[in-house]
């Protein structure tokens, strides 16, 4: 599940279409994931979002538009778990540079119940969670995610540098400058 569904206040607005490396910065996570063979391909959106539903995702508006992020998450479990779903990917659109390769990673080594992503000895998504923690993440508030669902999960690290989160416009720059590397 790709959430697409952000404000984007810090970023001055429609921050998931703005142009990074040649494309809007969205779709550098959504094709990333779109690529891995899983059962369904969700994404909660907002309005300023790039066609996602192009790419092969069922696209939830996120209702009401605006809405803090445990809206969005509580949507895109719902989806999955209305889909059969026996565990659900929390993945971001303004984090653009997680490889491929970390959710291999994370889905070889989740063992049912849940596994999260750790830079900078912080816990944050992608996370992986089994559909026992459905209940608590569609009973989330605030602008928060699954992040107080990940104490004492085991975390796949990630570097840094490819858990940039874009917030702020001068994180663009960054991650331009990170993907010319």
């Amino acid at each position: 599940m790709l959430l697409a569904g952000g404000r984007g206040t810090r970023f001055g607005g429609a921050k998931l279409i703005a142009p990074l490396g040649g494309k809007p910065l969205a779709l550098h996570a959504a094709t990333m994931l779109v690529a891995l063979p899983f059962a369904h391909h969700f994404a909660v959106t907002g309005p300023d979002v790039p066609d996602l539903a192009a790419l092969g995702y069922t696209c939830i508006p996120l209702d009401p538009p605006g809405a803090p992020q445990a809206r969005s998450v509580a949507l895109g479990v719902a989806a999955a778990q209305a889909a059969g779903a026996q565990g659900v990917l929390l993945a971001l659109a303004d984090m653009p540079l997680v490889p491929a390769e970390h959710i291999r990673a994370i889905v070889a080594g989740f063992d049912g119940d849940r596994i999260g992503t750790a830079a900078n000895g912080v816990t944050m998504p992608p996370a992986l969670f089994g559909a026992a923690h459905f209940p608590a993440l569609t009973a989330l508030t605030g602008d928060r995610g699954g992040a107080m669902q990940l104490a004492g999960a085991p975390l796949v690290a990630l570097d840094p540098d490819f858990a940039l989160d874009i917030d702020r416009p001068e994180d663009i720059a960054r991650a331009e400058a990170l993907l010319e590397r």
